[in-house]
């Protein structure tokens, strides 16, 4: 029997039902379902291999997002995330997309660049047409440093030369093209840069300083398009509301960083759900928004002949399904099961899907009734939380605040002073 994503009102049931609905979608046994309710799913002895200098474990919120129909597949999406009204705000947008097919998604091949800088070569150009002239030898020697990604369909498969003017004089960049399947793939590329940097300084007659991976992953791109019928966003103004804002963000930086943001909002959640590298993804999505020499926007927002909206999300996707915090962390791994991919590239098209509705619900709400409207509902929860409030208390203070419009720490401590007393 087909499974939906399709869920109305997920929010108002038990933690406990909302973890049951998940289970029975995504096939999961009852120990793997209690994980969810463990603070301590990740150990503090996993936790003191992973990283240094460990004292604790931070716990982040995750959520479900529903509705998400990618690629004509039904997906729950799991987000960790601390910023209220993300999470439903991504499930309503994904609702709205379903009425016309959901999102469609697409992707290149994984590949990730590493760069080998060379400094204080005598002849520059002549030293790229040298290295160029050994590129079958360099990548050889590549690829022997990781002969298991190399029997799985990967490892190095081109290099480019470039020669590059800095403050400090010419310098000649070498890059490496690496396939890295279903890995994120920073170990294993920079492994190769730092191999065959000896015989790239032979060849060129300078010094190699760096040999790193680059975030800007420009050979490994997600793509994600929707549309959206002009009646469930609200009409015809909407659409061209959604639009003009759009256009704003496009021209103007100062905009276009909070309207880039908001995209990221969805596809930092999930990459952090999954174990992924949330910092190469922000640096990469950032620098590819700047790729042209003007930051804009990562989305285009178009409106069809019928009236109804169309969008699309290209950007940088360098995320894997294999080792790091995927394969360590407990509950990566079960947000891996929940989305059931089975390829980095089908991960990587997913968090698209999910920057473009997370864009989709800040312009439409932008457009329509303002972005407090739903934020600052939820904001008022945590800022009942924060000043000592429990159980139902939580609920009475958080809608008396947002009815009077005093969403504020002082006015909950007055708030729950009252419910005290009572």
């Amino acid at each position: 029997m087909k499974k939906s994503s399709e869920y109305s009102g997920l929010y108002k049931l038990p933690v406990a039902k909302r973890q049951e609905f998940v289970k029975d979608f995504a096939n999961l046994t009852d120990n793997e379902t209690a994980a969810f309710s463990q603070a301590g799913a990740l150990s503090l002895d996993v936790a003191n291999r992973m990283i240094e200098n460990v004292i604790g474990i931070m716990p982040v919120p995750l959520g479900i997002a529903t509705n998400f129909v990618i690629n004509g597949k039904d997906h729950l999406i799991p987000m960790a995330i601390e910023e209220p009204s993300v999470v439903a705000a991504a499930s309503n947008a994904a609702r709205m997309a379903r009425s016309a097919g959901g999102f469609h998604t697409e992707s290149t091949e994984p590949i990730m660049i590493g760069q080998i800088q060379v400094v204080g070569a005598p002849n520059p150009y002549d030293a790229r047409f040298q290295i160029l002239a050994q590129k079958q030898r360099i990548l050889k020697h590549a690829n022997e440093q990781d002969p298991v990604l190399v029997t799985l369909g990967g490892g190095a498969r081109e290099l480019q030369v470039r020669v590059i003017s800095t403050e400090s004089g010419k310098m000649v960049i070498v890059e490496l093209l690496v396939d890295c399947r279903d890995a994120m793939g920073a170990n294993a590329v920079n492994t190769m840069a730092e191999a065959v940097a000896p015989l790239v300084e032979e060849l060129s007659g300078g010094r190699v300083r760096l040999r790193i991976i680059s975030n800007l992953a420009v050979g490994r791109l997600a793509r994600a398009r929707a549309t959206f019928k002009k009646e469930l966003l609200g009409g015809e103004a909407i659409v061209d509301g959604i639009v003009d804002a759009y256009a704003f963000a496009a021209a103007d930086p100062f905009r276009c960083a909070t309207h880039n943001k908001g995209i990221m909002n969805g596809v930092t959640a999930v990459v952090l759900a999954t174990g992924n590298d949330t910092r190469a993804i922000e640096a990469g999505a950032h620098a590819y928004a700047a790729r042209s020499g003007h930051y804009t926007s990562l989305t285009t927002w178009e409106k069809t002949s019928a009236g109804d909206l169309v969008g699309t999300l290209e950007m940088p996707m360098a995320v894997g399904i294999v080792g790091g915090a995927t394969a360590t962390n407990p509950i990566a791994k079960l947000s891996v099961k929940i989305l059931g991919v089975t390829s980095s590239r089908e991960l990587g098209e997913i968090i698209c899907a999910v920057g473009l509705a997370q864009n989709l619900a800040a312009l439409r709400a932008l457009s329509a009734e303002g972005i407090q409207r739903g934020h600052m509902s939820l904001h008022a929860r945590n800022i009942a939380v924060s000043v000592g409030a429990s159980g139902e208390v939580i609920d009475k203070i958080a809608a008396t605040m947002v009815a009077e419009r005093k969403i504020r720490v002082d006015r909950a401590r007055e708030l729950l002073e009252q419910y005290s007393k009572s």
